[in-house]
């Protein structure tokens, strides 16, 4: 067997293994637009000779956190025939991408799992969940008179991706959008866009969705201030003679909509989303802002089972700016230590995804409870949210 990455010419067998894996089937054209943006590079296989046996996809992107810009591995498209299966070919590929994410310093890495338990026992674990809201058209925020304008149907992905960035930048995990990623990922060719402008004629807003019958299928509703989320709603209340309702399809987990709302009962779903992976802990720490003006040293026992280099005793200490020197003790001793967990619950809590004493609670974060409470002082509250599907 030999692990390596994909060539030009093996294109093919890289679509056939995914169309059998995840069952579809690409058109002719589809076929050749993928074909024109295959990356082989970003793309790792295991062969038996020249035979495709496994393979997963581990794309370069960029995140959000703590309103700074990350590099992050994305591992998407993770698939073995299933007479291959159970020969730890998946395994294998997972920690060699670990590795591959470490030296291009990617220090975090994202997937959307067809299995959580899969996913945790490799050290990924879920750090996002999103909101869905089904609002029929009597519950609809009440119409008011804005300054603005709405315009339908812009595609001018600058305007929009400044709006984007202004909303997102304040979350946990979102993606940094490229313009190819805009084409290719966001919009559609059969949706639409509204974007509401200010009277200064500033864009302050935006919506993507689909009209599908007698509904609106909101993809995406991004607002800077509320009177842009005003200006929005009024115009998917001018919909009402030929729609029923609005499903918003994707909502941060802290948005306050429906307490807003004249009748705040409507259909309400929370659906958890993407798994998230420190890939260096040393790297991600040192780059992370804990809270400022708290001096504070922790001694934190890491269980890493899959990338040994973040196995081990750390020293935490941070100075008054929020900065972290780390160390890595030679040796393991238990009465050295202050808390001990692992690597999946480290990544959801520092993506902000759960707090130190909730963790602790559940017997994720073990160790001296004054310790867990110095701890949740020195991480920042935060919120996760992603938009973005790979």
């Amino acid at each position: 067997m030999e692990l390596r990455q994909l060539r030009q010419n093996e294109f093919e067998a890289s679509v056939k293994l995914s169309e059998y894996a995840f069952q579809y089937t690409l058109t002719s054209d589809e076929k050749e637009s993928r074909k024109k943006h295959f990356k082989p590079e970003q793309f790792w296989g295991i062969f038996d000779g020249e035979e495709l046996q496994a393979k997963l996809t581990l794309l370069p992107f960029q995140i959000y956190l703590q309103g700074r810009v990350v590099d992050m591995g994305g591992i998407a498209g993770v698939a073995t025939w299933p007479e291959n299966r159970r020969k730890g070919h998946v395994s294998t590929l997972l920690k060699h991408a670990l590795q591959e994410m470490k030296s291009k310093g990617q220090t975090i890495s994202f997937l959307h799992p067809f299995s959580i338990p899969f996913y945790r026992k490799f050290g990924w674990e879920l750090y996002t969940e999103y909101k869905k809201y089904t609002i029929p058209v009597q519950k609809f925020p009440l119409k008011v008179e804005v300054p603005g304008r709405i315009v339908r149907d812009v595609m001018d992905i600058s305007i929009l991706d400044s709006m984007y960035q202004s909303f997102v930048s304040r979350y946990n995990g979102t993606l940094v959008r490229d313009e190819a990623w805009w084409k290719q990922s966001v919009l559609e060719d059969d949706g639409h866009s509204a974007v509401y402008f200010s009277a200064d004629g500033e864009p302050q807003g935006y919506v993507l969705y689909e009209l599908n019958d007698k509904s609106i299928e909101c993809d995406e509703f991004i607002y800077l201030n509320e009177e842009a989320r005003s200006a929005l709603w009024t115009f998917f209340a001018n919909h009402d003679s030929r729609i029923e309702q609005v499903k918003m399809m994707m909502v941060p987990g802290d948005d306050q909509l429906p307490y807003m709302l004249p009748d705040p009962r409507v259909t309400q779903e929370i659906v958890p989303y993407f798994m998230a992976r420190i890939v260096d802990l040393k790297s991600f720490l040192e780059q992370y802002s804990f809270e400022a003006n708290r001096e504070a040293e922790l001694m934190i026992s890491v269980k890493d089972s899959v990338a040994p280099w973040n196995n081990g005793l750390w020293k935490v200490s941070v100075n008054e700016e929020g900065r972290a020197d780390i160390i890595q003790l030679p040796s393991h001793d238990e009465a050295q230590t202050d808390l001990s967990t692992d690597i999946q619950t480290l990544s959801a809590l520092f993506m902000g995804y759960k707090r130190p004493r909730e963790l602790h609670q559940m017997n994720r974060l073990n160790g001296n409870p004054l310790k867990v409470a110095q701890l949740e002082s020195m991480i920042p509250v935060g919120q996760t949210f992603l938009m973005d599907h790979f």
